[in-house]
C-alpha cells in the first residue's frame, strides 16, 4: 500500500468535495485533485451556494480528468478531516467494518470520500475525527481495527 499520492479522479468514486464557484449552468467543486468536478443545474434540484459541503457520485471522468459529479447531497454543518487519499481504504474497512464501528461508538453521521476528505457531524464528532487521524497515523501497521476498537472504547469512557 502506497503511504502517500494525489487523488486523481475515476468513474464511481464518492467524493467529499466544497463548491467553490457557482454558475448559471452549474457549480464548480473543489474535491482535493488537481482537477475540479462539475454539477450541472439541470442534473439537481437542490440550490448550492459557494462553500457548501457536497458529497456524490463521480460518472463521465474523461481523459483529461474533467468529471462531472451526480447524486449530490448537500452535507450542512459538520467538520471535515482530510487525510492522504491512499489510506482511505483503511479508513472504510472490509464491507465498511471500521467506518461503521466509528460510526455506532461515537454516534455521528460520517461520510467518506475517495479523495482523501471526510465529513463527520453529530455525535462525538471530536472522537471521530480523532479515530480517523489515529487511523491514518497507523494505517501501515498491522492489528488496526483492534487498536481503533480499544481506543474508542477508552475515549467513550472518559
Amino acid at each position: 500500500m502506497p503511504l502517500n499520492g494525489p487523488y486523481l479522479p475515476r468513474d464511481e468514486d464518492y467524493v467529499v468535495g466544497i463548491v467553490k464557484e457557482v454558475k448559471f449552468a452549474g457549480y464548480n467543486v473543489d474535491i482535493k485533485s488537481p482537477y475540479d468536478a462539475f454539477i450541472s443545474a439541470k442534473d439537481t434540484r437542490t440550490k448550492f451556494a459557494l462553500g457548501d459541503i457536497v458529497f456524490g457520485k463521480l460518472k463521465d471522468v474523461d481523459e483529461v480528468n474533467n468529471a462531472n459529479l451526480s447524486q449530490a447531497k448537500n452535507l450542512g454543518r459538520g467538520n471535515i478531516v482530510e487525510i492522504s487519499s491512499v489510506k482511505i481504504p483503511r479508513v472504510i474497512g472490509k464491507k465498511s467494518s471500521m467506518v461503521n464501528m466509528i460510526v455506532k461508538s461515537t454516534g455521528s453521521e460520517v461520510y467518506v470520500g475517495k479523495n482523501g476528505r471526510i465529513w463527520i457531524g453529530g455525535g462525538d464528532s471530536s472522537l471521530a475525527a480523532r479515530a480517523i487521524l489515529k487511523i491514518e497515523a497507523e494505517a501501515h501497521i498491522p492489528g488496526l481495527t483492534e487498536r481503533i476498537s480499544a481506543f474508542l472504547d477508552s475515549e467513550a469512557k472518559k
